[in-house]
């Protein structure tokens, strides 16, 4: 698993460095650092819910891009699309269309470090405008490989 959380890291400095040089001729977007503090959920956090087994399961969005997502992603979560991209946000509502408004919901990214996240703050503001009240996002510092992968947290890989 250590030579695949490499490459997974590797590819995402890549893509860090795409994003830090080309997303602002697209465009600004929300910085991560919007989502209250209250809102979010630590990935140790997380990880300790995901292995109670007699403990509800949130529903886990991945809000990133697909090429990350199958390389590795949290059991179980699901890929809606990067949360940067109208389709992506569109992909999320209509996932969550037919949950209850209290409906526990993780989503995370994990592309880059927290604050160059292009996905994660348009994928919050979106289940927050439609009204849902139990919205987690799991706080990435670095990225997916880094902070969930090398420290052994649960993942999978594929679709």
């Amino acid at each position: 698993m250590r030579h695949h959380s490499a490459r997974i890291g590797f590819v995402l400095v890549l893509f860090c460095l795409f994003v830090v040089t080309v997303e602002p001729a697209l465009g600004a977007s929300k910085p991560a650092a919007s989502i209250p503090a209250t809102d979010l959920i630590q990935p140790e956090d997380l990880a300790a819910l995901l292995q109670k087994s007699e403990a509800p399961k949130p529903l886990i969005l991945q809000v990133g891009f697909k090429k990350l997502y199958d390389q590795a992603h949290i059991p179980n979560a699901e890929y809606v699309g990067a949360g940067r991209e109208d389709d992506g946000l569109k992909a999320l509502s209509e996932r969550v269309a037919k949950l209850p408004k209290d409906s526990a919901i993780v989503i995370y990214c994990g592309c880059c470090p927290w604050n160059k996240c292009p996905n994660i703050a348009a994928a919050y503001d979106t289940l927050h405008d439609l009204g849902y009240t139990r919205i987690k996002v799991l706080y990435i510092a670095k990225d997916f490989g880094t902070d969930w992968v090398d420290k052994g947290y649960p993942a999978t890989q594929g679709t």
